[in-house]
Parts: structure tokens; C-alpha cells; sequence
């Protein structure tokens, strides 16, 4: 496992025999303070090696762990603490992004006594030290409840037997965002999940010995359990931790990075893609990058324009790149390309990975054939599949099994084409009904970036009364265009042309940047709220990574 901080010039690696000792030590330590088989463990982390030492270190004594990505606010940590009940929470004191220090220690304080009103209460905060970002003397304590990491773990035994446990033993709690708001803690098993994980990273990136591979997704999300983690390290994987942020110092750093360890697989976001090519080629020309072979995609469907940039540029026109299709509650792929194995098309996942049956149906739940567009089901069951909403079977049910019988429902909508490739057209709850024409926002946003001055696009739907619903585009242009009424008809008519005059959108915003979390996911929710001018009703946005976008937007309404 290799390391790479925040700074260019601070890395580190361990060894598998080095990372066992590591995982050994914390997981004797776990048992010492009273964690047992089933208990969670609450672990909030910025993407240092002491994150998949803490996963690792619950796993091999049956511990369950809940990790909480190191963007989210107290109040949501306090939701998931409140919701699992931990033994334990693990924490460092600060870490450093970019240039800008986030003081983790200080929010888990606050998440704590949040948590102890709402009647649970945490008897122990391990905290790592680190020292890159902020000293000891700096960081609040509270003597009996917290203790530092470096104090106590390198003190136990490098040996700590395997707790064994049953294949359908839970494994991990992980919190995704569900459409009320409220997080669902999506359990996943031991057995099927580790098989899932592992079988699909070696066979979907084509995986060899000799591979250096890095993901960019932190541990706080699904990717960074499956292909970070468990799948990678299950294939006895080198994998790449990277702490800081994929433009820092220079918006060239991901090329660095590849050329420094001599990087073959790179899969990331296409967020991450788009922010990239509007800084443009020049950052990554720089850098030779002839150590790839494979690439690819995650989070969201990569628009053809974005695909074929990572594939020219970045790739040189020679890598393949699996554009994966799954989700928090799949645990690992299920439609995704096989490097080499068949033609690949800009933009889509093309076939299910073995054994998965995807099927697309109509609005009663009828199977369609052929070239058709619907909502995306699965047929049967794949190990991967969580098994439960933790603490909520019903929400488990009516969410995934009651929309369409005899179906595990993704919530996504689907277009197959006449050659049986499939083309995920974004979550259903974003496809916009004009005048009775279903539209997937992903389709508009595409048809938006593939315009040369368009750089990044978000599309929901508002009340219109004629149409039932209208189109409403957030658009960030290149860097440098200035905006224009003619370059506001020339975008309509991009989206006119590509897929016709019903979907052309009825507003264009200007947006210089759109509200994302950390992890890079644009935030819809608050787009809607903007668009439909629910000014009062914006909630929490101390999620995002730049909140000040939030207020760019408003004042750009009437622009």
C-alpha cells in the first residue's frame, strides 16, 4: 500500500506483512476497551492508511464498521452514531486539504454531544495524531473519553487471532441519502460481499500481479470499501491511498501521481473528469502517463464527451475504460465493460458483469425487449447484495422489492440499444416529464457538455404550467467565455439538435461552479430549491465543499 499525502513531497508505503502487524495491533486494542463480535465501531477518517487499517482491524474480529466520510457535518455524524450505537468512534485531529485545514477532532467533539442528547453516548474517541496537519497541544481534549492513537495502539501484540465469523455475519454499516432525507445504514454481509468485491475488481480492470492500482474515491463512500479496499487487497492488489485533492497544488497532480508510482489502473469520477478537461490538456501533456493500461469510471453516467477526453488524452487512445454501473447497495459492479472484451461506446456500461440479470421495465412492472428505455431492475440475486436498511426492514422492503414485484429496484432509468448495450439515463427521481416525455437529466447534461464552451452541466425539473414539468440548466462554461444571450440560444440548440425540440431547456443559469460535496457529487436537492426560487428551504449546506457557491447561484437568478 502506497501513500501519498498532501503535499507532493510527503508519501509513505507499507508492506502486507507491515499492514497485517498495523491491522493486528488496533484490532487487540479494540478488544481491550470491550469491542466484541457485532458491535459497530464509528470510524471518521481523511484518506490516510489509518483508514483501511481501522476497517481491516474491525473485520478481523468481527467488529461492524460504519465509516463516515471526513466531509460530512456533526450533525450527520451524530444522526449515524445515534443510529448504530457504537462502542467506539475513531478519529485524528485535523487533516489538510488543499490549503485549507479541517479540524475533524473538533467536529466529532460536537457530534458527540449531540449524540449524548439524543441518549447515546460514546465511552471512547481514539484519536491518530496527525502531525502534518496539527500538533497535539492544538487539538481539544477531554480527559477519560479521548485517548491518542500513538499512545496506546503500537503497545499490542502484532498477532491478534481471526474472530471467524458466519458468511452472513454483517460485515459494514454504510449511510446513503435516501429520497426522505433521512440516511439509510445499508448493511452488507461478510461472505458474498468479500467474494463480489474481489471477483469484480480482478476481472472488470482486468487485473494482473504486476499492477499499480489507485482509485480515487476516499473510504467514506461504497467505492472506497470495494475498490479501495476489500477488492483490491483481496487480490493482493498495490494500491495507492491518496490524501489530498486532485488539483492541488496544480490541477496536473493526478498525472504526477501516475508517473511517480508508475500508476496502470486509475478509476475515478466523472466529476472528477470534467473539472479536469476544463483545466485543459495542457496539465496533463506534461506527464508522461505511459504506465496506464486501464481506466475508469464511477458515481454517475460519464457523458460521451468527458469519456472520449479520457480516453484521448488522458489514455492516449489506448487504454479501455470500464464505465461501471452499481451502487451503495449492489456492494460491486453489475453492468460494466470487460477491458477488450467487446466495442466499447462513450458513455455506456454496456453489459452485466457474470450472473447479474438486468431487466427493463415499464411503468406496471412489464419486462420490455429489445431497444426500449424504462426502469432498471435486476432479476435475480448476486452475492454482492446488502442484505438489509439496518434497523428498518420495512424501508428495506418498500424502497427495493414493493415498486415492481419479483424485482430488486435500482431506481435508476435505463435505455437499451438496438445491440443490447445499456445506457443509464440517471436516477428516476431526476427524470423530468415534458408534456408527457420522460427525460433523463443525465441526457440533457450530456447533450449541454458536449458543446465546446460548456464545461459542466446540472439539469433538474420544475412546475411549468403548461408542460407539467420544465427543464432547468445550471451551466459553467469553460474558463474565459464570457456569457451571452447567443451563447445561451447556441446551448438550447445543442440540446434541440442531440435529442429534440421537447427537451430543450426552458431556463439557462449561469453557474462559475455548482454545489457539490467533497466526494464530488453535485448536490441536486439545492439546485432544485434554486431553480424553483425555495430560497427558505436550502437546509444544511455545510456539506459542500465551497459553500459560497450557494450564493453565487442566487444572485446569478435573474442573469
Amino acid at each position: 500500500m502506497y501513500w501519498e499525502g498532501n503535499e507532493p513531497d510527503q508519501d509513505g508505503k507499507l508492506t502486507y506483512s507491515e499492514l497485517l502487524d498495523k491491522v493486528c495491533q488496533l484490532a487487540n486494542y479494540l478488544k481491550s476497551v470491550g469491542v466484541e463480535k457485532g458491535d459497530a465501531v464509528v470510524i471518521y477518517l481523511p484518506m490516510l492508511m489509518e483508514l483501511p487499517i481501522a476497517m481491516l482491524a474491525c473485520a478481523r474480529i468481527g467488529a461492524v464498521h460504519s465509516v463516515v466520510f471526513a466531509g460530512f457535518s456533526a450533525d450527520a455524524i451524530a444522526q449515524r452514531i445515534t443510529d448504530c450505537k457504537p462502542k467506539v468512534v475513531i478519529t485524528c485531529n485535523a487533516v489538510k486539504r488543499g490549503q485549507k485545514l479541517i479540524p475533524l477532532k473538533d467536529i466529532v467533539d460536537a457530534s458527540l454531544v449531540e449524540s449524548a442528547k439524543n441518549g447515546v453516548t460514546v465511552g471512547i474517541c481514539l484519536t491518530y495524531e496527525n502531525q502534518l496537519a496539527m500538533k497535539k497541544e492544538d487539538t481539544q481534549w477531554i480527559a477519560g473519553r479521548d485517548v491518542w492513537w500513538q499512545d496506546v495502539v503500537p503497545n499490542f501484540p502484532t498477532r491478534c487471532d481471526v474472530e471467524w465469523v458466519d458468511a452472513e455475519d454483517p460485515l459494514f454499516l454504510l449511510y446513503t441519502s435516501g429520497s426522505t432525507g433521512k440516511p439509510k445504514g445499508v448493511l452488507h454481509t461478510t461472505g458474498g460481499y468479500m467474494v463480489y468485491a474481489a471477483t469484480t475488481f480482478k476481472h472488470a480492470f482486468d487485473y494482473k500481479p504486476t499492477d499499480i492500482y489507485w482509485c480515487t474515491a476516499d473510504c467514506g463512500w461504497i467505492t472506497g470499501h470495494s475498490y479501495v479496499t476489500y477488492g483490491p487487497l483481496l487480490n493482493g492488489a498495490t494500491v495507492l491511498v491518496y490524501e489530498g485533492a486532485p488539483n492541488y497544488p496544480d490541477p496536473g497532480r493526478c498525472w504526477d501521481i501516475v508517473d511517480k508510482y508508475g500508476v496502470t489502473i486509475f478509476y475515478t469520477a466523472p466529476t472528477l473528469i470534467r473539472s479536469l478537461m476544463r483545466d485543459g490538456s495542457v496539465y496533463v501533456d506534461r506527464y508522461s502517463r505511459k504506465s496506464l493500461r486501464v481506466l475508469g469510471s464511477v458515481g454517475e453516467p460519464i457523458n460521451p464527451t468527458a469519456w472520449r477526453w479520457f480516453y484521448n488524452v488522458v489514455g492516449d487512445s489506448r487504454c479501455p475504460i470500464s464505465d461501471t454501473w452499481w451502487q451503495t447497495e449492489t456492494g460491486g459492479f453489475m453492468i460494466t465493460p470487460l477491458p477488450g472484451a467487446w466495442p466499447q461506446k462513450p458513455g455506456s456500461a454496456t453489459f452485466p458483469f457474470f450472473g447479474v440479470q438486468p431487466v427493463i421495465v415499464d411503468e406496471k412492472g412489464r419486462e420490455m425487449t429489445g431497444e426500449c428505455s424504462g426502469y432498471l431492475c435486476i432479476k435475480n440475486s448476486w452475492p454482492g447484495a446488502f442484505r438489509t436498511l439496518y434497523g428498518d426492514k420495512d424501508r428495506y422492503e418498500t424502497t427495493y422489492f414493493k415498486p415492481f414485484s419479483g424485482y430488486y429496484f435500482s431506481g435508476d432509468g435505463c435505455r437499451r440499444d438496438k445491440d443490447g448495450y445499456h445506457w443509464l439515463t440517471g436516477r428516476v427521481d431526476d427524470v423530468i416529464n415534458v408534456s408527457g416525455h420522460r427525460i433523463g437529466t443525465a441526457e440533457v447534461e450530456s447533450a449541454l457538455v458536449s458543446h465546446p464552451k460548456c464545461a459542466e452541466a446540472a439539469v433538474v425539473g420544475i412546475d411549468h404550467e403548461v408542460k407539467g414539468q420544465g427543464i432547468y440548466a445550471f451551466v459553467t462554461l469553460v474558463d474565459g467565455v464570457p456569457y451571452s444571450d447567443d451563447l445561451r440560444k447556441s446551448l438550447i440548440m445543442a440540446v434541440r439538435s442531440q435529442i429534440g425540440a421537447f427537451a430543450a431547456p426552458d431556463k439557462i443559469h449561469w453557474a462559475p461552479g455548482l454545489p457539490k460535496t467533497r466526494s464530488g457529487k453535485i448536490m441536486r436537492r439545492i439546485l432544485r430549491k434554486i431553480a424553483s426560487r425555495q430560497l427558505d428551504e436550502l437546509g444544511d449546506t455545510s456539506t459542500l465543499a465551497d459553500p459560497g457557491v450557494v450564493d453565487q447561484l442566487i444572485s446569478l437568478s435573474d442573469s
